[in-house]
């Protein structure tokens, strides 16, 4: 493992995405609390990741994080498969499916070097995972190797021109006294494991120019509305005065694809 993976690795190793923040006890009520607060802040990974739709389909999730995707996955009776960089959320995800006594196969892995045959599923599904991969390229790659023709992926990569971003350009760079900062280096220091990275809708799309259809929507999220506590980085006076007179109508319906989370979809 280079060093730049060994960095993104140890930043999740500590806890995995949403575990301080929404998980209490890895137990049943603990993660079922998780799931319900996860699903009321992001709604629309419910419809994005058509969990419905899974019933006897191979499906692959890259980065299972705290499982409750991969639960629902189960739950449909999916023929599913799981990766992830950390040992913290295989052991999680495995944890959280025996207490519900569902089944799954969870490795370790690479999403840049995945160890599956080519065109092994019927779906990838991937929320929130490949911009932290030193080379997201590659890891997007390696989805449509190991997708059948005629497979879907659905994958959720962060949006450059969010809000979010703007929040940090604004904090770390203006007020930092920093204004050259670009925001490919605010996004990589500043909002989650080192070298995270944003697209916009443009570069999403030629990162997915190998696949057949490709379909890109951006969405307002929790932490561009400033909804939640996300954001416990970068607590602070400013933050929380931000989170009492942030104009949250008005950016819904002036600003409703300056969202950080852009959801595509894909055919192979």
């Amino acid at each position: 493992m280079n060093h730049e993976k060994q960095e993104v690795h140890d930043f999740w190793s500590q806890a995995s995405c949403g575990e301080e923040l929404y998980l209490t006890d890895a137990d049943m009520a603990g993660y079922t609390t998780q799931s319900d607060q996860r699903y009321a802040l992001e709604p629309y990974i419910l419809d994005f990741a058509r969990f419905r739709e899974a019933r006897s389909s191979r499906i692959l999730e890259i980065g299972v994080g705290l499982g409750a995707d991969h639960q629902q996955f189960a739950q449909a009776g999916a023929d599913l498969f799981g990766v992830d960089l950390t040992e913290r959320a295989v052991e999680h995800t495995r944890k959280r499916l025996a207490v519900f006594g569902l089944n799954s196969n969870l490795t370790v892995g690479d999403a840049e070097h995945l160890d599956f045959q080519d065109e092994s599923f019927d779906r990838v599904y991937s929320w929130g995972v490949l911009h932290h991969s030193p080379d997201t390229p590659r890891a997007i790659a390696e989805v449509w190797r190991v997708l059948k023709r005629g497979g879907g992926a659905s994958i959720m990569i962060y949006h450059k021109w969010s809000l979010v971003g703007m929040m940090l350009w604004v904090r770390y760079a203006l007020l930092g006294l920093r204004p050259l900062l670009t925001l490919k280096e605010i996004y990589a220091h500043y909002l989650e494991s080192p070298g995270t990275k944003a697209y916009s809708v443009a570069e999403a799309k030629q990162l997915f120019s190998a696949f057949s259809a490709v379909s890109v929507k951006t969405v307002l999220t929790h932490g561009d509305l400033l909804e939640s506590g996300a954001g416990q980085r970068h607590r602070g006076g400013l933050l929380s005065l931000a989170r009492k007179i942030w104009p949250r109508g008005l950016i819904r319906r002036f600003f409703p694809k300056a969202g950080l989370f852009m959801l595509i979809e894909t055919r192979k």
